[in-house]
């Protein structure tokens, strides 16, 4: 079973770098992205996914949350779940506001992914990640419904930073 867990993991992996694989960018890549410095401790915890590009790693996932916890070495463990099912990560802060995400640990260089915190609210209920390619993005909260001002202050942030709001897709939460 474990080995077929790394068969599985391998072909994710290996699609995600592969040349053509992820989506389409869905930002304009010369329009500098500006991210904010978090407090590491507040950003831990459980957010919801209420809206995302579509990307090939999450095509037909519904109630998607994250699970942030600090790991001893400062690392932070990533849990994420599709339609009740986890997938492990462990993410590196690399700068302010700036991680680097790795999905296969045990296959260096493969797996590896930006996360760009663009924006969080004062009170970390509502956040804006994404990635300097403009392949990926997403709109985070604590809860799973959000108002739509909160919607539309998330997406201004999204368009501030070069994204096409227009592709953006809500994700079903149950």
């Amino acid at each position: 079973m474990r080995s077929m867990n790394m068969i599985l993991a391998l072909g994710a992996a290996l699609t995600l770098a592969a040349p053509g694989a992820s989506a389409s960018p869905y930002r304009d890549t010369s329009v500098p992205m500006k991210t904010q410095e978090i407090d590491l401790q507040s950003y831990l915890g459980k957010w919801y996914e209420i809206a995302r590009y579509p990307n090939n790693f999450e095509r037909g996932c519904t109630n998607v949350t994250a699970q942030y916890g600090l790991q001893d070495d400062g690392a932070v463990s990533v849990v994420n779940s599709c339609n009740g099912k986890t997938r492990k990560a462990e993410a590196v802060p690399v700068g302010p506001g700036k991680f680097e995400v790795d999905f296969v640990s045990w296959l260096p260089g493969i797996g590896k992914g930006d996360y760009w915190v663009l924006y969080v609210d004062p009170g970390y209920d509502l956040a804006v990640v994404g990635e300097p390619t403009g392949r990926y993005g997403w709109i985070l909260s604590r809860t799973p419904q959000i108002r739509q001002s909160a919607l539309d202050q998330a997406k201004s942030v999204l368009e501030t930073n070069g994204y096409d709001t227009s592709e953006i897709m809500l994700v079903p939460q149950g």
